[in-house]
């Protein structure tokens, strides 16, 4: 059984920045395909990022393209997205998800994870 708990998340202007964190449990993140969604009110649950199982490829939403970075730390056994240039539209609960799968390959459908975190805040004000 994995355990994900997400932090970082904040009120923050426009053009600010933020690091969030993904901390697991029960596995070592170097064994887990991990990544990034999140929802809106009033919206479905949207594809942020992606890590493979081997941390080699990664992969991101268009309108992120540029903007987030996804990394990880298997040292501290801990997934990350930095968001550079936060925008209005970005403002969501923010979760991160973990599949054990061991390839390549980078998951963007949120059917594809096993087990998520609880979601952590993040509020882009104008």
């Amino acid at each position: 059984q994995v355990q994900l708990v997400e932090s970082g998340g904040g009120l923050v202007q426009a053009g600010a920045s933020l690091r969030l964190s993904c901390a697991a449990s029960g596995r070592t993140i170097s064994s887990l395909a991990m990544g990034w969604f999140r929802q809106a009110p009033g919206k479905d649950r949207e594809f942020v990022a992606a890590i493979s199982w081997s941390g080699a490829n990664t992969d991101y939403a268009d309108s992120m393209t540029g903007r987030f970075t996804i990394s990880r730390d298997t040292a501290k056994n801990t997934m990350y997205l930095q968001m550079n240039n936060l925008k209005p539209e970005d403002t969501a609960v923010y979760y991160c998800a973990a599949v054990s799968r061991a390839n390549a390959a980078t998951y963007k459908n949120h059917f594809e994870y096993d087990y998520w975190g609880q979601g952590t805040q993040v509020t882009v004000s104008s």
